[in-house]
């Protein structure tokens, strides 16, 4: 059976940074890119069209679709099988319930959930030093994971995470140990 991993969290918890020790440590892990319909950042989406859209959505493959900043998000099912090609584990990055709760649900793997969390003033600092010019935004971000949490109190983690205290490497290990102990058999 294919394995993922789930990265959900605020804004600057730290879910790129873990992704990129995690590629270190097993060149299995591999960073879903999402598809982004939309302006602004590239790096790290597959940018795509309105009509892409509409086909997967037409055919049933969009797994989740998200609107924030003014773009449209999707993890969508052709991507999520390319990225587990050849037993690579893709390293889906979400930051709202709904998200996580439609991937377990309509993508057939097994997945491990990490939520990553840190404090808003640590969203605060971090996001400009990573070069986000809408950090206003972002905290408005951080303020919508901490409602969707509490609207979720039954969401179940394999591992919670405070980025604030926890180094990078230290939680990349941490989230490996389990994807190697909880690694499906067939």
């Amino acid at each position: 059976m294919r394995q993922g991993l789930l990265l959900y969290g605020p804004p600057a918890a730290g879910k790129d940074t873990i992704t990129d020790v995690l590629r270190e440590l097993d060149a299995r892990y591999v960073p879903f890119s999402r598809l982004k319909i939309g302006t602004g950042k590239t790096k790290g989406y597959r940018m795509g069209t309105p009509e892409q859209l509409a086909a997967l959505a037409a055919s049933g493959d969009v797994i989740y679709r998200n609107d924030r900043y003014g773009n449209t998000y999707v993890v969508d099912r052709p991507g999520l099988d390319q990225a587990m090609e050849d037993g690579r584990i893709p390293v889906v990055h979400l930051g709202q319930m709904v998200g996580m709760e439609q991937v377990t649900t309509l993508y057939p793997a097994h997945w491990v959930r990490v939520l990553l969390w840190c404090s808003k003033e640590t969203t605060a600092r971090r996001s400009p030093q990573r070069g986000d010019t809408d950090t206003t935004a972002r905290l408005d971000a951080w303020d919508a994971t901490q409602d969707d949490l509490a609207a979720h109190p039954r969401a179940q983690w394999e591992l919670r995470v405070d980025t604030d205290t926890t180094a990078p490497r230290e939680a990349a290990e941490k989230i490996d140990a389990i994807i190697r102990a909880s690694s499906p058999r067939s």
